[in-house]
């Protein structure tokens, strides 16, 4: 299970967003065993003066705050987190220095899903990786 959140400005969202999404969907499937049929993404939009930053970041500056289940390995986050730093500019036709990813663990017993307790799920996929 993740939940991903991306903030951008306006702009960047309303031209990228499915390529976007498909970028970050590919990388997760593929590096943390994640279901085709599980994406959760929020995309928020943000107008120039609601995301002030560093006069360093472009125009393009997004933010990634992934938040998913604990248990896996530091290699599995790593190629997670290098698949995105690939595929998420290049989606959105921005620079790499323009990305930023944080990946947020909780542990499957912090979670509600679908009426259950997420430690008591039965998942299709592994968390392990």
């Amino acid at each position: 299970m993740a939940q991903i959140k991306i903030h951008a400005r306006r702009p960047v969202i309303d031209r990228h967003r499915q390529a976007v999404s498909d970028a970050i969907h590919g990388v997760m499937m593929e590096t943390l065993g994640l279901p085709e049929d599980k994406r959760f993404h929020r995309f928020i939009a943000l107008e120039d003066a609601d995301f002030i930053h560093p006069a360093d970041r472009s125009d393009g500056y997004t933010v990634i705050e992934i938040l998913m289940f604990e248990g896996r390995s530091d290699a599995a986050k790593r190629a997670c987190l290098r698949g995105l730093m690939r595929a998420v500019p290049a989606a959105a036709g921005i620079d790499v220095e323009a990305v930023e990813i944080t990946i947020i663990e909780a542990p499957m017993a912090n979670w509600g899903i679908r009426g259950r307790i997420g430690d008591e799920l039965a998942l299709p996929y592994k968390v392990e990786t």
